[in-house]
């Protein structure tokens, strides 16, 4: 299976990484940390630029693309650490008036937990009773929900979070080598020393491992290539975050770096329905038939 890239679909993912450059810049990141309120002005420019849109079809006022090239903007969102109810509201487009186009916020009840609650228009499932809930990342406002009855989660989901997830794997890989590039110590810089070099390259090769799954499973859409994906995206994700910050030392946990936002964001989606012991159980059913 080939997984080069058209020069449709890198003009995509450039186009997507240019306006997330323009729009949800360094400073931007630090003003949503501190209020972590949706910027209704970028998700209609998200909406203009048809990131929710993207999988409907041209007759029905969408791009008319595949989930390939959705898995290429949600990594690029994951990268930039995008915040909102980015995979309910492009899941709703077609379904949900507004959604297409970035006019209506849409959330959605997943396991016991809701992102997003108090911004959303829209929320898909059951919320009474939803307590509020201190979430370790300040850029996902969370509620919990009171004895929620398990439900399946929706395997486009999964695979979306598992983009978001290669998404920060990419970037913790790209600040680790950045740093240990040009923080020097003993005069020279501390990617000279064999720790640092190992460890950056353990972030290399679980961020590209974890790609290879995620963009096959875009491509073949099976249920057990979704699990295996989300596994090791959420893998990728939190081991190279932690990673990224053992590179960076003690300045990884001030606020004015971003690499420990994408440490708690990672840990933040994990949660999601879909990782861990779910995509364990599908995979092992899937070995077992």
């Amino acid at each position: 299976m080939r997984f080069r890239l058209t020069g449709e679909q890198r003009a995509l993912r450039a186009g997507m990484r240019e306006l997330l450059e323009r729009r949800f810049d360094a400073d931007a990141l630090r003003a949503a940390r501190d209020a972590p309120r949706l910027d209704r002005a970028l998700w209609r420019e998200l909406g203009e630029a048809g990131f929710f849109a993207l999988r409907l079809p041209e007759a029905d006022g969408g791009v008319g693309l595949g989930l390939p090239e959705a898995v290429l903007l949600f990594e690029e969102a994951g990268r930039a650490l995008l915040p909102g109810p980015l995979v309910a509201t492009h899941l709703a487009a077609g379904t949900v008036p507004g959604a297409a186009t970035g006019e209506t916020v849409v959330t959605a009840v997943d396991g016991a937990l809701v992102e997003w609650l108090d911004e959303a228009d829209v929320v898909r499932g059951a919320t009474a009773g939803a307590l509020p809930l201190r979430s370790v990342d300040p850029l996902t406002p969370l509620h919990r929900l009171r004895d929620a009855p398990p439900a399946p989660p929706d395997p486009l989901a999964v695979l979306l979070t598992a983009a978001e997830q290669l998404g920060t794997a990419t970037r913790a890989c790209e600040l680790a080598a950045q740093h240990a590039r040009t923080r020097e110590q003993f005069g020279q810089p501390v990617g000279a020393f064999q720790a640092v070099k190992h460890l950056c390259a353990d972030l290399l090769v679980r961020a590209e491992t974890a790609r290879a799954a995620v963009y096959a499973a875009a491509v073949t859409g099976d249920m057990a290539d979704i699990a295996a994906a989300r596994l090791l995206a959420d893998e990728a994700a939190v081991r190279g975050a932690r990673g990224c910050l053992q590179v960076h030392g003690g300045m990884g946990f001030t606020w004015e770096c971003e690499v420990h936002l994408h440490l708690k964001r990672a840990w933040t989606r994990a949660q999601r329905g879909g990782g861990g012991t779910q995509s364990e159980e599908r995979l092992a059913a899937d070995l077992l038939v």
